[in-house]
């Protein structure tokens, strides 16, 4: 009998690529870059968004790398795979080993890289690597619920909504976000894998 593919037990940090971008692992060298692409926009002046401003943008990813090292998340820079330019950063976070699932977070991409394709390109990247590299048995999303655009996003997808979690977080503004929770399983992903890829490279979104 054909056994299963075994969950990894730890994530490594690694290279990933498609015709559209490349995700590299965070390194605190990244920070210009980084700084750069939130300037793209003022990313941070969104209030329903957790995207650092310039002053906080070191201690976040001083934060990331922290959490890395204890197996809590894996984040990557988000680059043009054609022009080597940093787009923005995107994260495994969440990390359950014990059941097989993590998320797909913490993202920001620069104002001008938005609606190229990009966000579905890198999430194609993470995803085929959470289900078929470690063996995931499902993959969730999570954002504001007054974040529409990222809503309407992850739900582009083919991720569905698994719920609202209500008075979930307390925002850096004080205001209470109540969080959108979707997912996608091992067994969506076929169907998932192929709706994504028709729509980056047949639809141009």
């Amino acid at each position: 009998m054909k056994k299963s593919k075994a969950f990894m037990t730890t994530i490594q940090p690694t290279v990933l690529h498609n015709p559209i971008c490349k995700l590299e692992p965070l390194v605190l060298e990244h920070h210009d870059l980084l700084l750069d692409s939130i300037k793209d926009g003022e990313l941070w002046d969104l209030w329903f968004t957790l995207i650092p401003p310039p002053n906080r943008l070191h201690d976040e990813l001083v934060n990331r790398l922290e959490r890395q090292a204890k197996g809590e998340m894996v984040p990557f820079v988000i680059c043009d795979t054609r022009t080597g330019k940093t787009l923005g950063m995107t994260t495994f976070l969440n990390i359950d080993m014990s059941n097989k699932r993590l998320e797909i977070g913490g993202t920001w991409i620069r104002k001008s890289a938005q609606g190229t394709g990009v966000n579905k390109a890198s999430k194609l990247l993470l995803l085929t690597y959470a289900f078929e590299s470690l063996a995931c048995n499902a993959v969730e999303f999570r954002t504001h619920f007054h974040n529409r655009s990222s809503r309407l996003s992850i739900e582009s997808l083919g991720a569905k909504l698994d719920g609202v979690l209500r008075n979930h977080m307390i925002m850096p503004d004080g205001t209470i976000r109540d969080t959108c929770v979707y997912s996608i399983i091992k067994n969506e992903w076929p169907t998932v894998k192929k709706l994504i890829n028709h729509k980056i490279y047949h639809q141009g979104n």
